[in-house]
């Protein structure tokens, strides 16, 4: 398809693809977006404050903040596609303002477009209602390899890795998470389970039949990984709900650091956790 102009309708879609992306901690989307008239670039910046306090890193740049832009950044791809240019992107493109995490700009597509991101434009919507929806159901039924396989291709693009752990690991794996959701709850005094709201516990109760979990990771830990991680953990989102499977972002043990690094422990591998997914 030809591209579409940038008017004032085409960018609000994109913005709203944007924002349909996943925060992690069910807040405002802790970014911001600009367009840059003169080089017709959309600006993803980061809105700090916006970070719950407890997820922030030492270093005061939240590790959660940029997964969640490296998400939107991609819904951006994912609709630029689709109007029919090709996305171009820029990770923390200027140094001196670290606030700016990411440019995305739309150039004209080669011929035939982008197609694989194309497709994936409806599911941002379709994927967007059901993590909206109060209800729903889960078999406990384990995915395909064939699904397994897709999910893994889609993080390998983006230079991250996604491990499918044995009965064994990933019963460790959700221990690890249900831990951290009972330091929230007693240090945070909060609750975080997905199995939250009026029908969690029967999905909860559904993913836990036949526990499928994921772990997506990377072989670094700087920003540039963390919104590699983010693209890479929308990706693998919008090919599950494009194959109809569901997921559950497990972030919980994410936000404490001597979890984080036993998400890793057992398997005896350097890479780092950015994210577990269980799907059903």
């Amino acid at each position: 398809m030809q591209p579409s102009a940038l008017d004032a309708a085409t960018l609000e879609k994109l913005i709203s693809a944007a924002v349909a992306a996943p925060s992690m901690h069910h807040t405002q989307p802790p970014w911001h977006c600009r367009l840059d008239p003169d080089t017709v670039t959309l600006e993803v910046r980061a809105a700090p404050g916006r970070v719950p306090r407890h997820a922030e890193r030492p270093d005061g740049m939240a590790r959660t903040l940029n997964l969640t832009v490296g998400a939107a950044v991609f819904n951006l791809r994912v609709a630029m596609a689709h109007f029919g240019w090709r996305p171009v992107v820029q990770l923390l493109p200027r140094p001196s303002e670290p606030e700016l995490l990411a440019t995305v700009r739309p150039e004209p597509a080669p011929s035939g477009g982008d197609g694989h991101l194309d497709d994936l434009y409806e599911v941002i919507w379709r994927r967007h209602g059901d993590r909206l929806a109060s209800s729903g159901r889960v078999s406990g039924r384990r995915l395909p390899q064939r699904v397994l396989s897709a999910l893994a291709e889609a993080a390998h693009t983006h230079g991250t890795t996604l491990y499918f752990p044995r009965d064994e690991e990933t019963a460790q794996l959700l221990r690890i998470n249900e831990e951290a959701e009972r330091r929230n709850a007693r240090v945070l005094g909060r609750a975080t389970g997905n199995g939250s709201g009026p029908h969690g516990q029967e999905r909860a109760d559904a993913f836990a039949q036949r526990p499928t979990v994921a772990v997506l990771s990377t072989r670094h830990d700087h920003h540039a990984d963390w919104l590699r991680a983010g693209q890479a953990l929308q990706h693998v989102l919008l090919v599950a709900a494009a194959h109809t499977a569901r997921a559950a972002l497990l972030h919980q043990a994410l936000e404490w650091p001597d979890l984080r690094w036993a998400l890793s422990d057992d398997r005896r591998v350097t890479d780092h956790a950015q994210m577990l997914i269980r799907l059903g």
